[in-house]
């Protein structure tokens, strides 16, 4: 009843809204424009009230009210829009800090649910067997299949001491299994460095797990301690690494890249705007490789595509997600927030990768069923046949 209310009301607001040419009844004029949003919320109150008084059930009014506020972003048919309760909104806000109080895992979106991409070491999913690759299928004995992945982290995500229930999939076990995990406050390791020898040369490997705040300069410490140590080029590893926020994309290609246009953004309501690199670059004569996996999305690729098409980087692994859109954050008066897309980016070369993802010059692929890196050595192959 309540879904089909709330479906009801996203038919009428696009019937009518198709009158005005595309449904933007900003265009009207004054008075006009005010008249639709009165019968807009009007209709909208209508419904709720009537699902509050007839529905044969109790009604939970503020579960009714977010949902109608989610259907209402969900009929936008944008898998990157959405409306978060203020409880969501907090999770998304932890989630570019760099802590959150959760079980600890890197995931993306799959068809099933969850995909692990990634288990932080000592944190309470790989004390509980949880490994990358697993898919998690359902959290607190729901399923999550075709649910938001934003959404579905946030059932995961909770306060620290408290515990969740999650159906785990490993490929190639005959079934499912349920896992109580206890949650802890995580501090995500955002970037990590390593130096790899080989073939009488260094070669550091510098890797960035989200585009969270303060991101570019942990990337940089992480950079100049392996230069100091004698790195004579860079792997940039970005497999797994979702994104995050826009300006992060910028800060960290400009550790690469001295000047120069690093994307461009634009929308509809949004006029072109080029962000350029802000100085400082490491010596760009060292060699770097961008390691890049279907995991690798947004700002990964914003960073990934301006260093391939300034010709500051070879790109290797396998072809990244391919979302080329960018959201913007709005804050409301219940708490909650619109995350909504409002633009596209688009690369120095001119080119948006949505849908398409990029491509990398050299194919590496790592096989998730060994506990051998197989991606990596290409990486450095690659970087070695530079040197030489």
């Amino acid at each position: 009843m309540r879904n089909g209310g709330i479906a009801a009301l996203c038919a009428l607001v696009a019937l009518v809204a198709g009158l005005w040419l595309g449904g933007h009844p900003e265009s009207l004029p004054g008075p006009l424009r005010d008249t639709f949003v009165e019968e807009d919320r009007a209709m909208r109150a209508e419904i709720i009230d009537s699902v509050k008084d007839n529905f044969y059930k109790p009604v939970n009014e503020k579960k009714l009210d977010d949902a109608s506020l989610k259907g209402i972003v969900e009929s936008l048919d944008d898998p990157y829009s959405h409306y978060l309760t203020p409880k969501e909104a907090k999770q998304l806000n932890d989630s570019v800090s760099g802590h959150f109080e959760g079980v600890g895992m890197n995931v993306e979106q799959n068809k099933r649910g969850l995909k692990v991409l990634r288990v932080f070491d000592d944190a309470p999913a790989e004390r509980a067997g949880i490994q990358r690759g697993d898919f998690i299928l359902g959290v607190n004995g729901r399923s999550i299949a075709g649910v938001n992945s934003q959404v579905a982290t946030s059932r995961i995500k909770g306060p620290a001491g408290t515990s969740v229930t999650l159906r785990v999939f490993t490929p190639g076990q005959e079934s499912d299994r349920t896992v109580r995990v206890k949650r802890e406050r995580i501090e995500i390791p955002v970037a990590r460095g390593r130096m790899v020898e080989r073939g009488g040369h260094k070669i550091g490997v510098v890797e960035l797990l989200s585009f969270s705040s303060g991101a570019h300069g942990l990337v940089r410490r992480e950079i100049d301690k392996l230069l100091d140590r004698g790195a004579e080029a860079i792997v940039f590893d970005l497999r797994g690494n979702g994104g995050g926020l826009l300006s992060e994309a910028v800060l960290v290609s400009s550790i690469f890249i001295e000047d120069g246009e690093i994307v461009s953004v634009r929308g509809r309501h949004r006029p072109e705007r080029t962000q350029d690199a802000e100085g400082d670059a490491i010596d760009e004569k060292i060699p770097v490789v961008t390691l890049v996996d279907g995991g690798s999305a947004s700002a990964s690729e914003i960073v990934t595509g301006a260093l391939r098409d300034r010709d500051r980087a070879k790109v290797v692994g396998t072809r990244t997600f391919g979302k080329g859109l960018v959201q913007e954050i709005q804050q409301l008066s219940n708490g909650g927030v619109l995350d909504i897309t409002v633009a596209n980016y688009y690369l120095p070369d001119g080119k948006t990768i949505s849908t398409k993802g990029i491509k990398p010059e050299t194919r590496a692929v790592d096989d998730p069923d060994t506990d051998r890196d197989e991606a990596l050595p290409v990486a450095v192959d690659e970087l070695l046949r530079e040197l030489r």
